[in-house]
């Protein structure tokens, strides 16, 4: 939980994709706004719809890392890293008081956050990439395998163009245009370097967990749902 000056409590959920529907009936009795830093494609309807739609703030968490036991080993940052602000935002884009606080208390602890006006549509571009690179990766065994198998890769991007074909919107950040203008052979090479760095390897993308996979699973069938309020 965290508490912002002159304000009602602020509470942050942490949790995959498919963990939602188990949380959201616990914070509907719970006082204060929520901040869902999580995958998540379909819009801020289905949660609004359980705690109030007042109450609801959409993010991404921008650290990364994997479960070594019962010890969290966060992803060491880098130069490209570093310079990735965490997205929030409101479900209608506005810039309000409480979103600049929320964004404010992460800076102060020295986490790198930034106001989102497009969140929705930043998430579900973010799933439309993810989810080919996850199940590209699990399939293989491993982002540096899925590296070394340059078909496999191809496969990979063609779904990733695939899926933001199927935007409703233009991707956020305009950054994964690029996915779909730059040549197939360049592309490749730039994922493959991508997945053998230390970035992937150090990432959730090495954890073959059964929660992985469940959560790829989840974001593939909000894909498949036609986005609600963005």
């Amino acid at each position: 939980m965290i508490r912002t000056p002159e304000e009602s409590p602020q509470l942050t959920v942490f949790v995959r994709t498919h963990q939602v529907d188990a949380v959201l009936e616990s914070l509907a009795g719970v006082r204060g706004d929520v901040l869902f830093l999580l995958n998540w494609a379909v819009g801020p309807e289905m949660l609004g719809a359980v705690i109030g739609h007042e109450r609801v703030l959409l993010g991404f968490p921008a650290t990364g890392g994997t479960m070594d036991g019962d010890v969290v080993r966060y992803r060491r940052t880098n130069f490209i890293t570093r310079r990735v602000a965490m997205p929030i935002g409101e479900p209608d884009g506005r810039t309000t008081p409480r979103l600049e606080r929320i964004v404010e208390t992460f800076r102060t602890a020295g986490i790198n956050a930034r106001a989102e006006p497009r969140m929705g549509a930043w998430l579900r571009t973010h799933a439309a990439f993810e989810v080919p690179l996850g199940q590209a990766v699990h399939a293989a065994g491993g982002p540096v395998v899925l590296a070394d198998d340059p078909d496999a890769v191809r496969g990979m991007l063609h779904l990733m163009r695939h899926n933001l074909a199927a935007l409703e919107t233009p991707p956020v950040p305009r950054a994964f245009v690029a996915l779909r203008a730059l040549p197939q052979g360049l592309l490749v090479a730039v994922l493959r370097r991508f997945l053998k760095s230390p970035t992937a390897v150090h990432s959730g993308l090495n954890d073959p967990s059964p929660a992985t996979a469940a959560e790829l699973d989840r974001l593939t069938e909000q894909l498949r749902t036609p986005a609600e309020a963005r």
